[in-house]
């Protein structure tokens, strides 16, 4: 890590978490020194790095471990001794199809399937359970990434859920990979999604600002109860389409993220009571009941059994991608539309 090794924490930082400042300090020297010169090879680190480095030890606040949740007051000195060095992904290349939207020296955008995992989770690093993951299907189409940094992650910038579709950038280099992560850590790519929810959503638009912490009894699941390990999370809706179907009552909506935590629009949706169609952690379904047909078999006592749609995914697409190409500068505007599947579920969703 070439950044300053040594912080001193400012007055105006009091009440800021460790890990939160530790990360928003890193981000913000990447940004100044893209700025003062395009070619700086300065490396990023993330949320996730900040915590492995406090897991590690390599993290001290006046000479002594602290844990990430730790409120700062101003005035105490961070001492960094050491890099982050995550667990290496283990991945095998597959030829498995990719749908590339975009791609350059540094980079390239996919438009991930839904179903397709990121990479491997914990634990799943022997190939009967880590095959089939978009790392796999890019070791075969890049070849170089193999190498980069020695560390699979490294070509992974954001992440999107397993039942989630939509455009994922994936870093080509070091160089690209640390510049992207500045630029997420500061806000500065547009998200953009697309979701189907339950239920009429009240006003044409609106802003969710709830943090986002993990269950502590559902360990599956996050929450936007309060905690104090809970981080910041926004998100933008506005209403597209208001659907009144036989199956209910259902709302098309897009969605602008301004963070991007786990679950956060699944888990900002369902705060609101609207969770997200096909969502069955929130509280979502995934076979919708005709609602007409099934009132009239109780009243007429018809044999006609309700007719059944299903969904075997989230509702939930990410659809556009706003941002500057991390070593050129070029303004990047890119989108997927909805893919096959869920085009066709809304079609029989509005069908007479």
């Amino acid at each position: 890590m070439s950044l300053p090794r040594t912080i001193a924490v400012p007055a105006e930082a009091k009440g800021q978490r460790l890990d939160t400042f530790i990360a928003t300090f890193f981000a913000a020297a990447q940004v100044a020194s893209q700025a003062a010169s395009p070619a700086a090879q300065l490396e990023g680190i993330s949320r996730s790095r900040v915590q492995l480095l406090l897991d590690q030890g390599d993290v001290l606040v006046n000479g002594g471990r602290e844990k990430a949740s730790l409120k700062l007051r101003g005035g105490e000195q961070i001492t960094i001794t050491g890099d982050p060095h995550p667990a290496p992904l283990k991945a095998v290349p597959e030829a498995i199809p990719l749908d590339i939207v975009y791609e350059d020296a540094d980079l390239a955008v996919i438009n991930k399937p839904a179903g397709m995992m990121v990479h491997a989770g914990s634990g799943q690093n022997d190939f009967a359970r880590s095959g089939g993951t978009l790392v796999n299907a890019l070791l075969h189409r890049f070849k170089a990434l193999s190498a980069t940094g020695g560390d699979l992650r490294r070509v992974i910038v954001h992440r999107l859920d397993k039942s989630t579709s939509g455009l994922i950038i994936v870093a080509k280099n070091d160089r690209a990979h640390a510049a992207l992560g500045a630029m997420f850590s500061g806000r500065n790519v547009q998200k953009t999604y697309i979701a189907l929810v339950h239920g009429s959503v009240q006003k044409e638009k609106g802003t969710i600002t709830a943090a986002v912490s993990r269950d502590p009894v559902r360990r599956t699941r996050m929450t936007t109860r309060p905690s104090e390990n809970a981080r910041s999370a926004v998100s933008h809706y506005k209403v597209v389409r208001r659907l009144a179907t036989r199956f209910g009552k259902f709302t098309l909506i897009e969605v602008r993220i301004e963070t991007g935590r786990t679950h956060q629009i699944r888990v900002h949706m369902a705060s609101i009571g609207h969770p997200v169609v096909g969502d069955t952690l929130y509280g979502g379904t995934a076979q919708l009941t005709e609602q007409d047909a099934a009132q009239t078999t109780r009243s007429v006592r018809k044999k006609k059994e309700p007719e059944r749609l299903k969904l075997d995914r989230n509702f939930l697409h990410a659809a556009k991608l706003e941002f500057a190409q991390p070593v050129t500068g070029k303004q990047l505007q890119l989108e997927a539309p909805l893919p096959a599947e869920l085009t066709a579920f809304l079609g029989r969703l509005e069908s007479v």
